[in-house]
């Protein structure tokens, strides 16, 4: 007997992630049920190049959008990601949510939403970002504030609009994880002009953009007498997009819950 391809639906079709998406999902054999966009394509061209020659439905929000997949993958804007938890979660559908930057508010969102349905939430879907974030951990436990510095650079393409990215974000949440705190308790502020010496036990960042790098990530502890430094460069957008439907064929059938990157990669 041949299994129906999982239908996946793909928020924010229309961006370059979107797109990914797209491809992404062909490749890895499964189909794209359809798509929301902020603003339809409204000539027939500019909709076949958005939809393989109009195969995909694109769709006027979310709630039609459930109605055809059985998993949609997110990568929005943070402002949707309430009214989409609720959505999802009123359908039944699994969520892969990509989006970055929530507040208290939107994640109490997405752990309510939860309960209800099974939800894989990741800053970065890489592979490697995520064996580095068990890594940063790992460390924050092992290396003591009292004697490490920890310090994080990322660089990425000029179009980004938010510092510091979400993925450096949450290699700042591993480390204060591993130290035993909360990272909004030992985030350094921005360091400009007179700032003083730098306090112990603050986790900093550094937040570079320029030409179209696609995202390096670098943490550092260092201490008065050695530095040890770990980190990703990702070449190719598609490392993201590729995870991303990795972890919706994970998740179809799935209990509700709160699942991340490593339990689709079986690291937990």
């Amino acid at each position: 007997m041949t299994s129906t391809p999982l239908r996946i639906g793909i928020a924010g079709i229309s961006g370059r992630m979107g797109q990914g998406l797209v491809r992404s999902t062909a490749e890895a054999g499964c189909v794209v049920a359809g798509g929301t966009c902020r603003t339809p394509p409204m000539d027939a061209a500019a909709r076949a190049r958005l939809t393989n020659n109009g195969a995909i439905v694109l769709c006027d929000g979310l709630g039609e959008l459930a109605k055809i997949s059985d998993v949609v993958i997110d990568f929005t804007h943070v402002t949707t990601v309430q009214s989409h938890a609720e959505l999802l979660a009123d359908a039944g559908v699994p969520w892969v949510l990509g989006t970055t930057g929530l507040t208290e508010a939107d994640q109490t969102a997405v752990d309510a939403a939860a309960l209800r349905i099974p939800i894989v939430q990741a800053a970065n879907f890489s592979t490697g970002v995520t064996v580095l974030l068990r890594l940063a951990r790992e460390m924050g436990a092992v290396l003591p504030a009292e004697r490490f510095d920890a310090e994080i650079v990322e660089m990425h393409h000029r179009q980004k609009v938010d510092a510091p990215s979400g993925t450096a974000l949450a290699i700042g949440e591993a480390v204060a994880e591993g130290r035993g705190t909360r990272l909004a308790d030992v985030r350094a502020p921005v360091r400009e002009g007179l700032c003083g010496p730098r306090k112990t036990g603050e986790i900093g960042f550094a937040a570079l953009r320029g030409g179209q790098i696609v995202g390096e990530h670098e943490l550092l502890f260092t201490s008065g007498t050695e530095q040890i430094t770990i980190g990703h460069r990702a070449f190719d957008r598609r490392v993201f997009a590729d995870g991303a439907v990795q972890a919706a064929q994970w998740l179809a059938g799935r209990k509700p819950g709160h699942y991340d990157m490593e339990d689709v990669l079986g690291m937990k």
